[in-house]
């Protein structure tokens, strides 16, 4: 038995479909521009902003993650 209705699939689908046109040096570069943000922050002694700034790199990467196996995988 399914947890997922079919529109949530179908949704899911044509999410995954635009996403995976997105290339993957896209998260990269987004993940390592937030860490270069959040040194340039740091050394500005804006450290709470830093912190939030620098905690962005995990999450980009993760969604690179994921696109990729989008991509190789396909979906369900």
């Amino acid at each position: 038995m399914s947890l997922t209705t079919p529109n949530e699939g179908n949704l899911t689908k044509k999410i995954e479909q635009q996403t995976a046109k997105i290339p993957s040096v896209v998260f990269l570069g987004a993940a390592i521009l937030s860490m270069a943000a959040s040194l340039t922050l740091k050394c500005t002694k804006q450290h709470k902003t830093a912190l939030f700034v620098g905690q962005w790199a995990a999450p980009f990467l993760l969604l690179g993650i994921y696109n990729k196996i989008v991509k190789t995988e396909g979906h369900d």
